[in-house]
């Protein structure tokens, strides 16, 4: 199967499960815990879940799908927070939770989804000891999520961030939770140590990647293309790698925090290319997807361990 058809198939299984739990909200802060939950996405986080499961012991994912589900909504209640602390008025083209319902409803709509993350687990048909443990990894992964927050935040006032702690802070903010979503369906369908450990590098170093790209995106795709404002970390002065390899290589991009034009984003472009740091943020990510591949030599070869990597390779090779 391609990977295309497989993420397609596991979007309307999650989309379906979804449903059937959560698509008669009963009260006001119900529907907007489920504003997001509901607005669409990707499904990656279950969607890896599911696959590093059945790389385990084939046919598996299936029992461990409610903690697949768990994954999609700690996503979701960190995109809730996250646009509070942003101030954005749009997400997926959707009005905001906080622009909708204003900021304490939101922050209790983010905390019911906290809360469903580990009722979710609890119901997956899994030994009770493998369930502990994946509640255990999660609880670790939401402090790592908001600890990387945290640094992000801080960034916001340096200039001085170095790229050691900006893999740092993706790695906690963006990494690990594909990190627990890849360790978590392994756990549960009862993987060897050796097999968690290399699973979860991966997924963290993936995840870690994914945030490298979105940070190439965000200045080499059009507004149309991204549904986001072109060039908007470079105007917003974000430290990101692409912000952190220019200066490295001498480029002030601190002219550039203003409203910029397309003819000006297109020389910004020309001048990053020319000093290569576009190139040197793309083989970041490249080196990291190339070692979270060799992690998956502790699988048997199947279908599945070959999605995986296809999987990998889709984080740094997709456009919006």
């Amino acid at each position: 199967m391609e990977l295309e058809t497989y993420l397609k198939k596991a979007a309307d299984e999650v989309n379906s499960l979804l449903q059937e739990l959560y698509g008669e909200p009963k009260t006001p802060l119900s529907r907007a815990a489920n504003h997001l939950l509901f607005a669409g996405g990707k499904r990656l986080r279950p969607a890896l879940c599911k696959l590093a499961a059945d790389a385990v012991l084939p046919g598996s994912s299936h029992k461990i799908m409610s903690a697949a589900l768990a994954l999609e909504v700690t996503h979701n209640f960190t995109l809730i927070h996250d646009d509070i602390m942003d101030k954005d008025e749009y997400r997926r083209g959707q009005k905001t939770v906080h622009t909708l319902w204003g900021e304490p409803v939101a922050i209790l709509a983010g905390d019911v989804l906290f809360s469903r993350a580990f009722y979710l687990i609890s119901r997956s048909n899994a030994p009770d000891y493998a369930k502990v443990r994946a509640i255990e990894l999660l609880s670790k992964t939401c402090e790592d999520i908001c600890e990387g927050q945290q640094l992000d935040m801080s960034f916001e006032d340096r200039e001085d961030v170095t790229r050691h702690e900006y893999f740092h802070m993706v790695t906690l903010k963006t990494g690990v939770l594909y990190g627990a979503s890849a360790g978590m369906g392994a756990l549960l369908a009862g993987c060897s140590e050796e097999q968690f450990q290399e699973l979860y590098q991966y997924g963290s170093q993936i995840g870690a990647a994914f945030q490298i790209q979105d940070d190439l995106i965000d200045l080499l795709a059009s507004s149309d293309k991204s549904g986001k404002d072109q060039a908007s970390d470079i105007r917003e002065g974000k430290q990101t790698l692409v912000a952190i390899t220019a200066r490295e290589r001498g480029i002030d991009l601190r002219p550039w925090r203003r409203p910029l034009s397309t003819d000006d984003i297109s020389a910004l472009i020309t001048l990053l290319n020319e000093k290569g740091v576009i190139s040197a943020v793309q083989e970041d990510a490249t080196s990291l997807i190339h070692s979270a591949v060799e992690r998956l030599s502790v699988l048997a070869d199947t279908p599945e361990k070959n999605l995986l990597a296809d999987l990998a390779w889709y984080f740094i090779r997709r456009d919006y």
